[in-house]
Formats: structure tokens, C-alpha cells, sequence
């Protein structure tokens, strides 16, 4: 004789909310954070910001220590690393904001996911202000230069991130061409590796590192743009 065990008025109501809630928060995975442009209105905010703290990292002279030209000249001279490392700086979220704003104008759409791959990617920018202020001040240790790489590297690592991602979950605009999509992927692999070689070279002198490094920033932000014009 087969005895059949009904469950629990109380057990089956439970199980039905459970499903009914993984439902509700799979479907909420799936609508939210679809709008590229409030993701690029984040961004642009965010990067703002940072560039303006790096300015504040540049103090003027003391006046009390001042009574002369020379003086004034001298102590302009002791803000060269702080000046030198504002630029690079600059010219370093110049040319990511750059890349972002590259790899958003062939977004379709986005999702939860890419969302918040986006965000790690900014929380990389709110660092550069402390690994820049952070280098300006120990600028004849490797230490300093390290983790002032490793900024530029994560920024480039979680940027690549988020255009193999898109790339495969069928976010970019179908019509955006095969060339394109490489050309994205290979600028940050080549500016990565050379931000690389730049970082090596501090085992012979952090200044050398800096000068390699700063070389390549101008060439991404100067050097295409030659090109174009020659071209013209």
C-alpha cells in the first residue's frame, strides 16, 4: 500500500516565497543599470573630481622663507616633482577617461554586471590622487613608483576587463566593426606593456621610470593626433 506524505500547508507556502523572491531579484538583475549614459555621467563626474584634487597637491612657497628673486626661483625649483607628477597624472586620467568614453560610445546597453565592473574601474581613478601625492613626495624610492604603476596597471587591467566582457555578453552595438573592437582591445594591451617596461626600469633609477613613463603618456595623447594631421 503506497502512503503519499502531503507537505505542510506552512512548508509549501515558504517554498513558494522563496521562489517567487529569487525570481523577483533575477529579474531585477536583469533591468537594472541598463543606461550607459547615467554610467558616463558618473564617470565624468568622478574623473573631474579626481583631477582636482591632483591641483591641490601643489602648494605655493612659503612666504616667510621668500625675501628674494633667487629665493622664489629656489623654491620653485623644489616643486618640480610635484609639478612633474600633476602632469603625469593628468595626462594619465586624460588619456583613461579617454578609453572609457571610447569603449561607452559603442555600448549598446549595459548590465548589472558591467555596471559595476565600471564602478571598480573609477574606484582605480579615486586612487591616482593619493599614488600621485605618494610619489611626488618619495620620488627617489621604487616603492613609490611600484605602487604608482600598479595604479596605471589596475586601471588598464579593469578597463580591458569591462571591453572583454561587454565583447561577450553582446553588449556593444552589432553594427561596430570587427577592427574597431581589436583596435580597443590592442591599445590597452600596448600602453600596458609599455607602462610595464617604464616600471623596470626603476631598477636603474625611478627618475629614468618616470621620464619612460611620461614619454608615453604624451605619445597617447599627442602622438595619433600628428599622425592624423599628416595624413590630412
Amino acid at each position: 500500500m503506497s502512503i503519499f506524505v502531503l507537505p505542510a500547508r506552512g512548508h509549501s507556502t515558504h517554498n513558494g516565497a522563496l521562489i517567487h523572491s529569487t525570481a523577483m531579484v533575477t529579474l531585477y538583475n536583469k533591468i537594472a543599470n541598463q543606461s550607459p549614459e547615467r554610467l558616463a555621467a558618473l564617470s565624468d563626474g568622478v574623473f573631474a573630481f579626481a583631477l582636482t584634487l591632483l591641483v591641490l597637491d601643489l602648494h605655493l612657497p612659503e612666504p616667510g622663507s621668500i625675501h628674494s628673486e633667487r629665493d622664489l626661483w629656489r623654491a620653485l625649483v623644489l616643486l618640480t616633482p610635484s609639478i612633474v607628477m600633476y602632469l603625469m597624472s593628468f595626462l594619465t586620467l586624460g588619456i583613461f577617461w579617454n578609453g572609457q568614453q571610447t569603449q561607452m560610445n559603442y555600448l549598446a546597453r549595459c548590465d548589472r554586471d558591467l555596471t559595476w565592473m565600471y564602478i571598480a574601474f573609477l574606484f582605480a581613478v579615486t586612487l591616482t590622487p593619493f599614488s600621485t601625492k605618494l610619489l611626488a613626495a618619495f620620488i627617489a624610492y621604487r616603492t613609490a613608483l611600484l605602487v604608482y604603476w600598479l595604479n596605471i596597471l589596475l586601471l588598464g587591467v579593469v578597463l580591458y576587463s569591462c571591453w572583454q566582457y561587454a565583447n561577450r555578453s553582446g553588449l556593444i552595438k552589432e553594427d561596430t566593426p570587427r577592427e574597431i573592437r581589436r583596435a580597443i582591445r590592442r591599445r590597452v594591451v600596448i600602453a600596458q606593456s609599455m607602462y610595464a617596461v617604464g616600471a623596470l626600469l626603476c631598477v636603474i633609477s625611478t627618475r629614468w621610470s618616470i621620464a619612460f613613463i611620461f614619454v608615453v603618456q604624451l605619445y597617447y595623447a599627442i602622438a595619433p593626433r600628428k599622425l592624423q594631421v599628416r595624413r590630412a
